[in-house]
């Protein structure tokens, strides 16, 4: 027989107090997409993928001193596996509020082919907002574009990463630079 938790009645450490907070930050980003990371991290073992994200998230990408902590961008990953990665990646702010994503196509290396699929996303730190798609272009396309009117004027986080055709696989997202959408 289990007994009930009782209330809390002491005062939290400053070390509980610097957990809670960088918690509270990565808890912030990661609910911001967490039906991508149920698909983009399939590298946890006993742990679904918001949680792994969570974890990688906490671990590697919070900044900051205690009180103030943020997100770290370029050390976020939005997805998490073996399949590699596209080349050469890059992100372009484009009129009409869309974001170009090209690289170069690297079918046949490794287990990556050209059927793989690009995950795009655009995260709106002001907004505290993300648009994604994990269905978008084929790694052999090269280039596609992601429409992400909701932040016009506004600055954004990119990233892309690949997933396999049939979504067993997925490769570790690339940080493609903060841009402002036009």
């Amino acid at each position: 027989m289990r007994s009930k938790p009782g209330a809390r009645t002491g005062t939290f450490s400053s070390a509980q107090k610097e957990q809670q907070a960088k918690f509270a930050v990565a808890i912030r980003f990661v609910s911001t997409m967490s039906a991508l990371f149920m698909v983009s991290f399939r590298d946890a073992i006993r742990k679904t993928g918001i949680n792994s994200a969570f974890s990688w998230v906490l671990k590697n990408a919070i900044t900051g001193i205690f009180p103030v902590y943020s997100i770290d961008f370029p050390n976020v990953l939005v997805s998490r596996g073996d399949l590699p990665n596209a080349l050469a990646p890059s992100a372009l702010a484009a009129p009409n509020s869309l974001i170009t994503y090209s690289c170069t196509d690297n079918s046949g290396v490794g287990i990556a082919k050209a059927t793989d699929k690009a995950i795009l996303v655009v995260f709106c730190p002001a907004m505290n907002l993300c648009i994604y798609t994990t269905g978008s272009a084929l790694r052999s396309a090269i280039t596609d574009t992601l429409d992400v009117s909701t932040f016009s004027g506004k600055v954004v986080e990119t990233y892309i990463g690949f997933i396999s055709d049939e979504g067993r696989n997925v490769a570790n997202s690339l940080y493609t630079g903060q841009l402002t959408v036009s």
